[in-house]
Protein backbone atom coordinates (compact mmCIF):
# COMPACT_ATOMS: atom_id res chain seq x y z
CA UNK A 1 0.00 0.00 0.00
CA UNK A 2 1.07 3.68 -0.57
CA UNK A 3 3.30 5.36 1.85
CA UNK A 4 3.82 9.32 2.49
CA UNK A 5 5.41 11.38 4.93
CA UNK A 6 4.09 15.56 5.74
CA UNK A 7 5.77 17.42 8.43
CA UNK A 8 3.47 20.63 8.96
CA UNK A 9 5.29 23.71 11.08
CA UNK A 10 8.16 21.72 12.93
CA UNK A 11 10.72 23.87 15.19
CA UNK A 12 13.35 22.06 16.79
CA UNK A 13 16.09 23.19 18.95
CA UNK A 14 19.14 21.94 20.82
CA UNK A 15 18.82 23.89 23.90
CA UNK A 16 18.35 27.49 23.27
CA UNK A 17 20.00 26.88 19.59
CA UNK A 18 17.17 26.73 17.51
CA UNK A 19 17.76 24.19 15.05
CA UNK A 20 14.52 24.04 12.81
CA UNK A 21 12.49 26.92 12.35
CA UNK A 22 8.63 26.30 10.79
CA UNK A 23 9.73 23.83 8.59
CA UNK A 24 6.77 21.94 6.21
CA UNK A 25 7.43 20.01 3.62
CA UNK A 26 5.54 16.37 2.37
CA UNK A 27 6.69 13.45 0.79
CA UNK A 28 3.82 12.07 -1.72
CA UNK A 29 3.46 8.07 -2.13
CA UNK A 30 6.45 6.62 -4.39
CA UNK A 31 8.19 10.38 -4.13
CA UNK A 32 11.95 10.35 -3.92
CA UNK A 33 12.09 13.93 -2.23
CA UNK A 34 16.20 15.76 -1.80
CA UNK A 35 16.59 17.70 1.20
CA UNK A 36 19.16 19.99 0.18
CA UNK A 37 21.47 22.20 2.21
CA UNK A 38 25.43 22.52 3.11
CA UNK A 39 26.31 21.82 6.44
CA UNK A 40 24.85 23.08 9.56
CA UNK A 41 21.71 23.89 8.08
CA UNK A 42 18.96 21.28 10.00
CA UNK A 43 19.11 18.38 7.53
CA UNK A 44 19.84 15.72 10.01
CA UNK A 45 18.06 17.49 12.42
CA UNK A 46 14.62 17.02 10.71
CA UNK A 47 15.73 13.17 9.85
CA UNK A 48 16.06 13.00 13.91
CA UNK A 49 12.80 14.18 14.81
CA UNK A 50 11.03 12.24 12.14
CA UNK A 51 12.86 8.82 13.59
CA UNK A 52 12.16 10.38 16.84
CA UNK A 53 15.77 10.86 18.07
CA UNK A 54 14.73 14.46 18.90
CA UNK A 55 11.60 15.91 19.95
CA UNK A 56 10.35 18.89 18.09
CA UNK A 57 9.17 22.15 20.47
CA UNK A 58 6.27 22.90 17.70
CA UNK A 59 4.62 20.91 14.64
CA UNK A 60 3.15 17.74 13.41
CA UNK A 61 4.96 14.89 11.73
CA UNK A 62 2.43 12.06 9.87
CA UNK A 63 2.85 9.41 8.62
CA UNK A 64 0.29 6.98 6.21
CA UNK A 65 1.32 3.66 6.16
CA UNK A 66 -0.38 0.82 5.28
CA UNK A 67 -3.46 3.56 4.71
CA UNK A 68 -3.52 4.42 7.98
CA UNK A 69 -2.15 7.84 9.54
CA UNK A 70 0.45 8.36 12.31
CA UNK A 71 1.52 11.54 13.90
CA UNK A 72 5.10 10.23 15.26
CA UNK A 73 5.94 13.36 17.34
CA UNK A 74 6.01 11.83 21.03
CA UNK A 75 6.59 8.19 19.80
CA UNK A 76 10.04 6.07 20.50
CA UNK A 77 12.07 5.39 17.94
CA UNK A 78 11.55 1.58 18.22
CA UNK A 79 7.76 2.49 17.96
CA UNK A 80 8.67 4.35 14.81
CA UNK A 81 10.71 1.57 13.06
CA UNK A 82 7.59 -0.85 13.93
CA UNK A 83 5.58 1.44 11.91
CA UNK A 84 7.61 0.87 8.70
CA UNK A 85 9.81 3.58 9.09
CA UNK A 86 13.74 3.32 8.26
CA UNK A 87 16.86 5.51 8.48
CA UNK A 88 20.42 5.16 6.98
CA UNK A 89 21.98 7.50 9.09
CA UNK A 90 25.64 9.35 8.10
CA UNK A 91 28.54 8.21 8.92
CA UNK A 92 26.83 4.84 8.17
CA UNK A 93 26.70 3.89 12.23
CA UNK A 94 27.64 -0.40 11.73
CA UNK A 95 29.53 -2.02 13.86
CA UNK A 96 33.11 -2.84 12.31
CA UNK A 97 33.79 -5.95 14.42
CA UNK A 98 30.86 -8.23 12.82
CA UNK A 99 30.72 -9.65 9.65
CA UNK A 100 28.22 -8.58 6.65
CA UNK A 101 26.16 -10.88 7.36
CA UNK A 102 25.63 -10.24 11.22
CA UNK A 103 25.23 -6.54 10.22
CA UNK A 104 22.87 -7.45 7.81
CA UNK A 105 20.68 -9.06 9.89
CA UNK A 106 20.17 -6.86 12.60
CA UNK A 107 18.26 -4.96 10.70
CA UNK A 108 15.73 -6.85 10.85
CA UNK A 109 14.52 -5.50 14.34
CA UNK A 110 10.48 -5.00 12.97
CA UNK A 111 8.78 -7.68 13.77
CA UNK A 112 6.95 -7.61 10.17
CA UNK A 113 10.79 -7.90 9.19
CA UNK A 114 11.33 -10.79 11.19
CA UNK A 115 9.37 -13.31 8.84
CA UNK A 116 10.95 -12.44 5.71
CA UNK A 117 14.49 -12.12 7.05
CA UNK A 118 15.96 -15.16 4.21
CA UNK A 119 13.95 -13.23 1.41
CA UNK A 120 15.21 -9.87 2.46
CA UNK A 121 18.93 -10.96 2.65
CA UNK A 122 18.15 -13.12 -0.46
CA UNK A 123 17.52 -9.60 -1.99
CA UNK A 124 20.62 -7.41 -0.22
CA UNK A 125 22.83 -9.85 -2.15
CA UNK A 126 21.09 -10.02 -5.34
CA UNK A 127 21.36 -6.35 -5.55
CA UNK A 128 24.43 -5.94 -4.11
CA UNK A 129 26.42 -8.94 -5.61
CA UNK A 130 29.96 -7.53 -3.22
CA UNK A 131 28.01 -8.15 -0.29
CA UNK A 132 27.32 -11.32 -0.98
CA UNK A 133 31.32 -11.75 -1.90
CA UNK A 134 31.99 -10.64 1.64
CA UNK A 135 29.72 -11.97 3.66
CA UNK A 136 31.37 -13.15 6.81
CA UNK A 137 34.10 -9.95 6.27
CA UNK A 138 34.22 -7.40 8.99
CA UNK A 139 32.62 -4.70 8.26
CA UNK A 140 35.56 -2.43 9.34
CA UNK A 141 38.09 -3.59 7.41
CA UNK A 142 35.64 -2.64 3.94
CA UNK A 143 36.24 0.76 1.55
CA UNK A 144 33.52 3.61 2.45
CA UNK A 145 31.55 2.89 -0.53
CA UNK A 146 31.29 -1.31 0.13
CA UNK A 147 30.41 -0.15 4.18
CA UNK A 148 27.53 2.73 2.26
CA UNK A 149 26.18 -0.55 0.35
CA UNK A 150 25.99 -2.47 3.84
CA UNK A 151 23.92 0.50 5.74
CA UNK A 152 21.38 0.71 2.44
CA UNK A 153 20.81 -3.19 2.97
CA UNK A 154 20.48 -3.10 6.87
CA UNK A 155 17.92 -0.54 5.96
CA UNK A 156 16.22 -3.03 3.68
CA UNK A 157 16.43 -5.68 5.95
CA UNK A 158 13.64 -4.13 8.50
CA UNK A 159 11.42 -4.17 4.98
CA UNK A 160 10.28 -0.48 5.33
CA UNK A 161 7.72 1.62 3.46
CA UNK A 162 9.31 4.74 4.37
CA UNK A 163 13.26 5.13 3.32
CA UNK A 164 15.16 8.22 5.17
CA UNK A 165 18.68 8.35 3.64
CA UNK A 166 20.97 11.27 5.44
CA UNK A 167 23.91 12.46 3.80
CA UNK A 168 24.96 9.35 1.74
CA UNK A 169 27.73 10.71 0.04
CA UNK A 170 29.35 11.87 2.75
CA UNK A 171 33.40 10.36 2.82
CA UNK A 172 33.31 8.68 -0.49
CA UNK A 173 34.98 9.51 -3.65
CA UNK A 174 33.18 10.52 -6.83
CA UNK A 175 32.85 7.60 -8.22
CA UNK A 176 30.83 5.80 -5.63
CA UNK A 177 28.66 8.74 -4.53
CA UNK A 178 27.17 7.90 -8.50
CA UNK A 179 27.05 4.56 -7.25
CA UNK A 180 25.63 5.22 -4.06
CA UNK A 181 22.99 7.53 -5.47
CA UNK A 182 22.17 4.60 -8.58
CA UNK A 183 21.71 2.27 -5.55
CA UNK A 184 18.88 4.19 -3.66
CA UNK A 185 17.39 4.67 -6.97
CA UNK A 186 17.45 1.21 -7.77
CA UNK A 187 16.31 -0.16 -4.20
CA UNK A 188 13.08 2.63 -4.32
CA UNK A 189 12.32 1.10 -7.34
CA UNK A 190 12.48 -2.46 -6.72
CA UNK A 191 10.76 -2.15 -3.34
CA UNK A 192 8.36 0.42 -4.72
CA UNK A 193 9.51 2.79 -1.62
CA UNK A 194 8.78 6.38 -0.65
CA UNK A 195 12.54 8.09 -0.65
CA UNK A 196 13.23 11.40 1.91
CA UNK A 197 17.19 11.83 1.36
CA UNK A 198 19.23 14.84 2.91
CA UNK A 199 22.45 15.56 0.62
CA UNK A 200 24.67 18.45 0.42
CA UNK A 201 25.76 17.20 -3.26
CA UNK A 202 23.55 19.08 -4.93
CA UNK A 203 24.18 17.52 -8.79
CA UNK A 204 24.12 13.95 -7.67
CA UNK A 205 20.91 14.20 -5.63
CA UNK A 206 18.77 15.79 -8.52
CA UNK A 207 19.60 12.48 -10.38
CA UNK A 208 17.47 10.48 -8.73
CA UNK A 209 15.09 12.93 -7.01
CA UNK A 210 11.78 13.47 -8.39
CA UNK A 211 11.55 17.10 -6.60
CA UNK A 212 13.42 18.86 -3.57
CA UNK A 213 13.33 21.40 -0.54
CA UNK A 214 16.49 23.88 0.29
CA UNK A 215 16.73 24.31 3.66
CA UNK A 216 18.90 27.56 4.97
CA UNK A 217 19.42 28.21 8.69
CA UNK A 218 16.58 25.54 9.89
CA UNK A 219 13.72 27.19 7.27
CA UNK A 220 13.23 25.95 3.86
CA UNK A 221 13.64 28.74 1.53
CA UNK A 222 12.80 27.23 -1.55
CA UNK A 223 10.73 23.94 -3.05
CA UNK A 224 11.69 23.05 -6.43
CA UNK A 225 8.80 20.88 -8.06
CA UNK A 226 11.03 18.94 -10.34
CA UNK A 227 15.45 18.75 -10.81
CA UNK A 228 14.93 21.32 -13.46
CA UNK A 229 13.33 23.75 -11.20
CA UNK A 230 15.80 22.98 -8.24
CA UNK A 231 18.42 23.90 -11.06
CA UNK A 232 16.96 27.19 -12.06
CA UNK A 233 16.88 28.55 -8.41
CA UNK A 234 19.03 31.72 -7.75
CA UNK A 235 19.20 30.48 -4.53
CA UNK A 236 20.74 26.96 -5.81
CA UNK A 237 23.03 28.97 -8.32
CA UNK A 238 24.13 30.41 -5.19
CA UNK A 239 25.14 27.76 -2.88
CA UNK A 240 25.75 24.74 -4.96
CA UNK A 241 26.52 25.91 -8.32
CA UNK A 242 28.82 29.34 -7.92
CA UNK A 243 26.81 31.64 -10.43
Amino acid sequence: MESSLRITGLDAAYGAVRALDDVSLEVRAGETVALLGTNGNGKTTLMRCILGLLRPTRGTITAVLDGQEHGLVGRSPEEIVELGIALVPEGRRLFPRLTVEENLLLGAYRRAARAAIRRNLDFCYETFPRLKERRSQAVGSMSGGEQQMVALGRAVMCAPKILLVDEPSVGLAPILVSRTMEAVAELKEKLGLTVLMAEQNFHQAVRIADRGYVLVHGKVEFQGDSPAALGDSDLVRKFYLGL
